[in-house]
């Protein structure tokens, strides 16, 4: 099955974000076919705050090393990392990826609508078989919060070749309902403790992103293993170090039988 077609089955494309090679293995590991990468996570994991289009290197790395895996990949790129859509999508294309999610804000301020349908349709002029899921962060920002100001950009996203669009921040059900029900795209939202996914497939979401959510849960999991055992507690249970190993060496040997390098 594609990676577009994912976007249009019976139930909403669950998609977890990675911010390394373990934590995407673990996902398709656990039976996700697709698998996101987390802008927040990858930047954290280098020691930088998310934004300020810090994981630009770093995103392109890892979407390097997980050519070979057997999942689709879909890449979390910021902005685009550039003003230009042509240095845009050539950034894209050489990601060699099934998807990437760009958004429509720089520096957490929203940008003129008209820059990003440029950056999206010159994504899709250069890579037509690329999923490009817009991202809106009208509601994630605050900026300009409302259903006309989304479905404004929606449309030009769409209409500019954008295959899904993705509003972040959005929960209302109402809202939902009216997004979804107005724009010509799957529509994708965050995980949101208030609605779960058989609620948001009743309204009609057609992608549910976790966004940096797993790697935060990560950390958290990570401090409490460690005081646990500090506080004389018994060590939590764990995928045993020999499962993780090899399953790192079957993606080494993959990407080596590919002729990749690094």
């Amino acid at each position: 099955m594609t990676f577009e077609a994912l976007h249009h089955q019976a139930v909403p494309l669950l998609l977890p974000n990675a911010w390394d090679v373990a934590s995407a293995l673990a996902f398709a590991e656990a039976g996700f076919p697709a698998v996101g990468t987390t802008s927040f996570g990858v930047a954290a994991a280098g020691g930088s705050p998310d934004g300020g289009r810090a994981s630009r290197q770093a995103t392109q790395a890892l979407a390097r090393k997980l050519r070979s895996a057997p999942f689709h990949l879909s890449a979390d790129i910021e902005d685009g990392y550039d003003d230009d859509p042509e240095r845009v999508a050539e950034y894209a294309a050489g990601l060699g990826v099934d998807g990437i999610n760009i958004e429509d804000s720089t520096d957490e301020r929203l940008i003129d609508p008209a820059l990003h349908a440029a950056k999206v349709a010159a994504i899709k002029h250069a890579s037509p078989e690329l999923f490009v899921n817009a991202r809106i962060d009208t509601y994630w920002l605050d900026q300009k919060a409302t259903v006309e100001e989304t479905l404004a950009r929606a449309t030009a996203y769409v209409a500019a070749g954008a295959d899904g669009v993705f509003v972040p921040g959005a929960t209302d059900p109402s809202e939902l309902r009216d997004l979804v029900n107005n724009i010509a795209a799957p529509v994708n939202t965050l995980v949101h403790p208030t609605l779960t996914m058989a609620e948001l497939a009743r309204l009609g979401v057609r992608r549910i992103s976790t966004g940096s959510l797993p790697y935060r849960a990560a950390m958290d999991a990570a401090v409490r293993a460690a005081t646990d055992v500090r506080d004389g507690g018994t060590p939590p249970a764990a995928t045993p170090y020999a499962v993780m190993q090899e399953r790192l060496l079957r993606h080494r040997r993959a990407r080596e039988k590919g002729g990749e390098k690094g």
